[in-house]
C-alpha cells in the first residue's frame, strides 16, 4: 500500500529519493508534513513529526491494516514498526527495543502511547482474563506515570520530566505475560521551583484543581494553585479535572489500595503546605512563621508535630566522641532544608509508585521449561535534547543521556552496520560520519570527566563552590574540543565569568550555568528528615524511608552523588538495548510555537543533522534491508525448495541458500558474505515468507496425519494388550473368588454357628448378582439347620418370635426375645383365671390361648383402670381382676384389622377394629421383672396366627410402628380423641397425648 501514495505526498520511504541531499531530504520532509503525512521510513527507522493536532489515523481500522504485514505493504506508520519489532520477537523468539529519540515536545510520549496501543491490541486473540489484566495494567501505568512525572514547559505541554524504559514480556503465545518499569532522573528540583511561564508536577494541579471539596478539606488545601508557592508560577489547564479523574481510575485499575491511594495524595498536599511554611530569625534564633501548616504537615504524615517543627528547625549532629548535639539552622539552611525535605518526598513518593506498578506487573515464579522462552519488547520514552535560557544541573544529565543514546544510534546503525559488512566482505563504499564518542567521554570518561570533577568536589573537605568547580573543570579540559568557557574564550560574552561552561554536543552547543551543580549532585538531605518519615504511622511513608531506621551515631557509607547513580543507570540502559533488536522512532519538532501548520525549515534541518538521519539514509540505500546466517536462513526457509527439503545433499549450507535464492529468482537482490546471506530489499524477503506461510499448513497436516497414524497404530496395540489382560484378570479374579469361598466355608457344618460368623469376600463385579444369590442359599442352609435341632414343643415360640421380629424391622429395641415367651401369664399366677378360661373355651369353642396378662385400660376421659386381657384364637376378651375376672366385653379376633405400637420401650400398643372402636391399652410388666417386655410377645403372637392360620381371611391386617416422642400436647377426650384413622387401609397413628396417658 505504499506505493498507493500519490506522488503528491512525496516519497514514503527517504531511501527513495533520487538523490541522498540536505535539499531534497528537506523538501520531502516539509511536503508530506504540509499534506499530513507526519511518518515517513528510512528503512525500517520511522521519521515522526510532531503535527500538534489529533489525528484520525489511530482507530481500530488502522490497526487491523497493519496487523501482520509487512512494512513496505502499508503507509509509513508507527504501527508498522511496532508489528515489525512484535513479529521480530514472536518469529525468531529474539528480544528486542523500541528506541524513541528527539527533542523535548518532538512527540516522544504520544508516540510511546500509540506503541503501547498496538502492542496491546494485536495480542490475546483468545480473551485470556489474566493477559487482559496485564495488559490493563500496562496501558494505565502511561496515565498515572504521566500525571506525576511530567509537567509544562515552555518548549512542551506535557513534557517528561523523567526517562522511562518499560520492557513488556510475552510467552511463547506472544501474548504479554508481565513487565518492568525502569525511571531515570526524574526532575525533582521543579518541585519547589520552575522557570517562567511553566508549571509544577501536573499531579499538584489535577489535586487542587480536580479534588473534591470534602478531599481537599481534609488535606487542608483550598482549589487555587496560586495560594501556594510551589504552584503559583503555573497555570491551571482545562483538563486537570478529567486527567484527576483518569489517574485515580488507573490506580484502581493497577491495584492500590484505597489507603494507598490517600496516602499518596496525602504526601502531596503535605508538600504544597511545606512550601508554604516560612521562617523568621531574630538574630539568635530561627522560628517558624505560625505552626498552623506545621500541624496540617504533622496530620498528613501522621508525624508527631514537635518533631515536624524541630526537624525543619535543627539538625542532629554526632560528635567524633559519639556526643549527640542539636544545631539551629539559620534562616537560609532551614529554607534550604524545607525545600531538600519537599523534593526528597515527591522522589521517594514517584520511585514507590513505580515499584507498586513493577509489583503488580512483573513476571512472578516463572519456568522457561513449563512456559516456553520468555521473550521481551523494550519501549524507551526518555526525556529529549534540551536547550533553555538557564540550563541547569537537569539540563546536563539529560543531555548527557541523549548523547549516549546517539552513540548507541551509531554504534547500530552505522558504524556496526558498516563494519559487518567489511569483515563479511560485501563490496562497500565507506560513509562518513560524526562520532559523538569524544563528547560522552568529555562527560563520562574517569577522572578526566566532568562528572568525576563535580564528585571530586563534592568529596573535597572545605568551602568547595561552585566557582571553584569551574575553575577545576576549566584547569583539566582546557584543552578539548568540545569544551568552552568565558575563562577560556574571553571574547565570547554570551558566557559570563565564573558562571557559566559551554559543551559541544551533537546537537548544538548549550551553554550551562554551574550554580547549584554541586549542591544537586551532592543531593544531601538530613538524616532527621529520614528518621521523621520513617516514624511515620503511615505505612507507605514509613516504607518509603527505609535509610530512617539508622540511628544518628551509625556509620554509614558515603552514598554516591546524583551524577554518578545517573551514569551508572544510563550506561545499563545502553548495555540493555545493546543486546536487543532495535527498532527507532525518530521524533522530530516542526517550529517552537506548536503550530499545525507551521514548518521551520532551519529548525528542522538542524535536527535532522543532529540525528544522523542522511548517514541513515545513505547506510540503508547503500546497504542491505536483512542479513542471516546461512544455517539459520536454511532452517526457515529450506521447505520452500525442493532440493533442500527435508536436507539438502550440498557440500555447504551456502550452497544450499543458493539454491533456494535461485529457485525464486532473487539472484540480484542478494549478495554472499563469508558467514551471511545479505538481502537487499525487504520485498524479497517478504515473497519468501508469503511461499513458507502457504506451505506450512500443508507440512503441518502432513505431520499431523503421520503422527496421528503413528498415535492410532500404539492406541490399538495398547487397546489391545489392555484387553488381553483384563481378560485374563478378570478370569483370574473370578476363580480367586471361588478359592477363597471355599477356602473360608470348608468346615462350616462342624462349626457351632454353621458358618454365620464367617466373613463373605468382597466378589469382583461381574459375580455380584451370583454373589448374592451364594449368600441367600448360605443363610437358608443356616436356617434350616438351626430350625431343625429345635424341639416340637419350642417352634411355637420361635415362630412368633421370627414374626415378631419381621413385624418390628428392628425399630423397637427392646422387644423380649432374649427371654421365654410364656403367652399365658394369667394362667399361671391365678386360679380364678384357670377357672374362668376353661368356662369360655367350653362355651366359645376356643382352641388356643394365644395371650393372656393384665393390662391398663384408659378411657375416653382419660381415667385408667387395671384389666386383664385374653386373647385367643377367636375372640379378644376384656377381664374385670378384682371381680374374679369377670368378662367384661369380648370381640371377635375377627373384627380386629390392625395394630399399632411405638418405638420406646413403653408397653402402649392400639388394636384396630372395622368398627373405628379402637382399644387402646399399655401391657403391665411381670412382677418379678419390671422391666419384661410384653409388647414383642403380643406382636409376635398376632402376626404369627394371622400369617400362617387364616391368612386368606386377613391379607388386610396392617401393623404399624409410631415413633416415640417426649413432646406433650393437651388433648381432651377420650382414645376416640386421639386415634386418627385413615381411610382406604385402617391403619392408625397415636398421637403424643396418647403416648402421654398410657406410658
Amino acid at each position: 500500500m505504499a506505493e498507493l501514495e500519490g506522488l503528491e505526498f512525496g516519497k514514503s520511504d527517504f531511501v527513495l529519493l533520487d538523490e541522498v541531499t540536505m535539499e531534497q531530504f528537506m523538501e520531502n520532509l516539509k511536503l508530506r508534513f504540509e499534506k499530513g503525512r507526519i511518518y515517513t521510513f528510512i528503512g525500517e527507522v520511522v521519521v515522526s513529526v510532531n503535527p500538534y493536532r489529533q489525528m484520525d489515523i489511530y482507530g481500530k481500522d488502522n490497526i487491523d491494516a497493519y496487523r501482520g504485514r509487512e512494512l513496505y505493504e502499508n503507509p509509513p506508520h508507527l504501527y508498522a514498526v511496532s508489528d515489525a519489532a512484535y513479529k521480530a520477537m514472536k518469529r525468531r523468539a529474539k528480544d528486542t527495543c523500541i528506541v524513541i529519540s528527539g527533542e523535548s515536545g518532538a512527540g516522544k510520549t504520544e508516540a510511546s502511547k500509540y506503541i503501547m496501543q498496538y502492542i496491546a491490541a494485536i495480542t490475546n486473540p483468545s480473551q485470556r482474563a489474566e493477559v487482559e489484566s496485564v495488559k490493563n495494567v500496562l496501558l494505565k501505568s502511561n496515565c498515572v506515570l504521566e500525571a506525576f512525572g511530567n509537567a509544562k514547559t515552555n518548549r512542551n505541554d506535557n513534557s517528561s520530566r523523567f526517562g522511562k524504559y518499560m520492557d513488556i514480556n510475552f510467552n511463547f503465545n506472544g501474548d504479554p505475560t508481565g513487565g518492568h518499569i525502569n525511571n531515570y532522573l526524574l526532575e525533582k528540583s521543579r518541585v519547589v521551583q520552575q522557570q517562567d511561564g511553566e508549571r509544577n508536577f501536573h499531579s499538584f494541579y489535577q489535586l487542587l484543581r480536580g479534588g473534591s471539596e470534602e478531599t481537599l478539606q481534609s488535606f487542608h488545601l483550598h482549589n487555587d494553585p496560586a495560594e501556594y508557592v510551589y504552584t503559583r508560577e503555573g497555570a491551571t489547564s482545562n483538563n486537570d479535572r478529567s486527567s484527576h479523574r483518569a489517574v485515580m481510575s488507573a490506580l484502581e485499575v493497577i491495584g492500590f489500595s484505597k489507603e494507598e491511594i490517600t496516602s499518596i495524595y496525602q504526601i502531596l498536599a503535605s508538600i504544597l503546605l511545606l512550601g508554604n511554611v516560612q521562617f523568621e530569625s531574630d538574630g539568635e534564633s530561627v522560628q517558624i512563621v505560625g505552626l498552623e501548616a506545621v500541624n496540617h504537615i504533622s496530620e498528613l504524615t501522621a508525624t508527631d508535630p514537635e518533631s515536624v517543627s524541630k526537624t525543619l528547625l535543627y539538625r542532629t549532629v554526632a560528635t567524633g566522641g559519639g556526643e549527640v548535639i542539636e544545631k539551629g539552622h539559620t534562616e537560609q539552611q532551614a529554607c534550604f532544608g524545607r525545600d531538600a525535605f519537599a523534593k526528597a518526598l515527591y522522589e521517594r513518593l514517584f520511585g514507590w509508585i513505580v515499584g507498586r506498578i513493577n509489583s503488580v506487573i512483573e513476571v512472578k515464579d516463572y519456568n522457561p521449561v513449563l512456559h516456553g522462552k520468555n521473550t521481551v519488547i523494550g519501549v524507551l520514552d526518555i526525556y529529549g535534547f534540551e536547550i533553555f535560557d538557564n540550563n541547569s544541573f537537569e539540563q546536563f544529565c539529560i543531555n548527557y543521556c541523549n548523547e549516549k543514546l546517539q552513540q548507541l544510534f551509531i554504534e547500530l546503525i552505522l558504524r556496526q552496520e558498516q563494519g559487518e559488512y567489511q569483515r563479511e566482505g560485501i563490496t562497500w563504499q565507506h560513509i562518513d560520519y560524526f562520532n559523538n564518542q569524544i563528547i560522552v567521554d568529555l562527560v563520562e570518561q574517569p577522572h578526566k570527566g566532568i562528572i568525576s570533577i563535580l564528585d571530586e568536589a563534592c568529596l573535597t573537605v572545605g568551602n568547595v563552590t561552585d566557582t571553584v568547580c569551574l575553575d577545576s573543570m576549566d584547569t583539566k579540559l582546557a584543552q578539548h574540543p568540545h569544551y568552552t568557557s568565558r575563562k577560556l574564550s574571553p571574547t565570547d560574552k554570551t558566557m559570563e565569568f565564573q558562571k557559566h561552561f559551554r559543551i559541544r554536543h551533537y546537537a548544538g552547543d548549550v551553554t550551562y550555568s554551574v550554580e547549584g551543580f554541586l549542591d544537586k549532585n551532592k543531593d544531601l538531605l538530613f538524616q532527621d528528615f529520614k528518621r521523621l518519615m520513617f516514624n511515620s504511622a503511615d505505612p507507605v511513608l514509613k516504607e518509603m524511608w527505609p535509610d530512617g531506621q539508622l540511628s544518628i551515631t551509625e556509620v554509614t557509607k558515603r552514598p554516591l552523588t546524583a551524577a554518578t547513580l545517573f551514569k551508572n543507570s544510563i550506561v545499563a540502559l545502553v548495555d540493555k538495548l545493546a543486546c536487543k533488536e532495535p527498532y527507532y522512532v525518530r521524533c522530530i519538532k516542526p517550529n517552537e510555537m506548536k503550530s499545525p501548520v507551521l514548518f521551520d525549515d532551519a529548525r528542522c534541518q538542524h535536527q535532522v543533522a543532529y540525528l544522523g538521519l542522511l548517514e541513515n539514509v545513505m547506510v540503508r540505500r547503500a546497504g542491505f534491508a536483512y542479513r542471516q546466517p546461512y544455517a539459520r536462513f536454511l532452517q526457515r526457509y529450506k521447505m520452500t525448495c525442493e532440493y533442500t527439503w527435508p536436507n539438502h545433499l550440498m557440500a555447504s549450507d551456502r550452497e544450499a541458500v543458493e539454491a533456494i535464492v535461485t529457485q525464486h529468482g532473487f539472484q540480484d537482490d542478494v549478495a554472499y558474505g563469508h558467514t551471511k546471506l545479505f538481502v537487499r530489499t525487504p520485498r524479497s524477503l517478504f515473497t519468501l515468507e508469503q511461499e513458507r506461510a502457504a506451505l506450512i499448513p500443508i507440512l503441518v497436516l502432513f505431520l499431523q496425519k503421520v503422527w496421528r497414524g503413528a498415535l492410532a497404530r500404539m492406541r490399538c496395540q495398547r487397546m489391545r494388550a489392555i484387553y488381553a489382560i483384563m481378560g485374563c484378570y478378570k478370569r483370574y479374579k473370578v476363580k480367586a473368588h471361588f478359592w477363597e469361598v471355599e477356602r473360608r466355608f470348608a468346615n462350616v457344618r462342624t462349626m457351632a454357628d454353621y458358618g454365620k460368623s464367617v466373613e463373605w469376600p468382597t466378589p469382583p463385579a461381574a459375580l455380584s448378582q451370583f454373589h448374592n444369590n451364594t449368600v441367600m442359599l448360605h443363610r437358608r442352609w443356616w436356617a434350616r439347620q438351626i430350625v431343625k435341632n429345635i424341639p416340637p414343643s419350642d417352634m411355637l415360640e420361635v415362630r412368633a418370635k421370627v414374626a415378631a421380629l419381621t413385624a418390628l424391622s428392628g425399630e423397637r429395641k427392646d422387644w423380649g426375645v432374649s427371654r421365654a415367651w410364656e403367652r399365658d401369664y394369667l394362667a399361671n399366677t391365678n386360679s380364678a383365671f384357670i377357672r374362668v378360661s376353661k368356662e369360655l373355651r367350653n362355651k366359645d369353642e376356643y382352641s388356643q390361648v394365644l395371650f393372656s396378662g393384665f393390662c391398663r385400660k384408659v378411657n375416653r376421659f382419660n381415667k385408667s383402670t387395671d384389666r386383664g386381657v385374653l386373647v385367643t384364637d377367636k375372640y379378644v376378651y376384656k377381664l374385670e381382676p378384682k371381680k374374679q375376672y369377670k368378662v367384661l366385653k369380648r370381640l371377635p379376633l375377627d373384627a380386629f384389622t390392625g395394630l399399632s405400637v411405638t418405638s420406646g420401650i413403653d408397653q402402649m400398643l392400639a388394636l384396630h377394629t372395622s368398627s373405628e372402636d379402637d382399644v387402646l391399652l399399655c401391657l403391665q410388666r411381670g412382677e418379678l421383672c419390671p422391666n419384661q417386655d410384653r409388647v414383642g410377645e403380643l406382636v409376635g403372637v398376632l402376626v404369627d396366627h394371622f400369617t400362617r392360620s387364616v391368612p386368606h381371611q386377613h391379607a388386610g391386617f396392617l401393623f404399624t410402628l409410631q415413633p416415640q416422642t417426649q413432646s406433650v400436647s393437651q388433648g381432651h377426650g377420650g382414645p376416640r380423641h386421639v386415634v386418627r384413622r385413615h381411610s382406604g387401609f385402617n391403619s392408625v397413628h397415636v398421637s403424643p397425648a396418647a403416648l402421654t396417658l398410657l406410658d
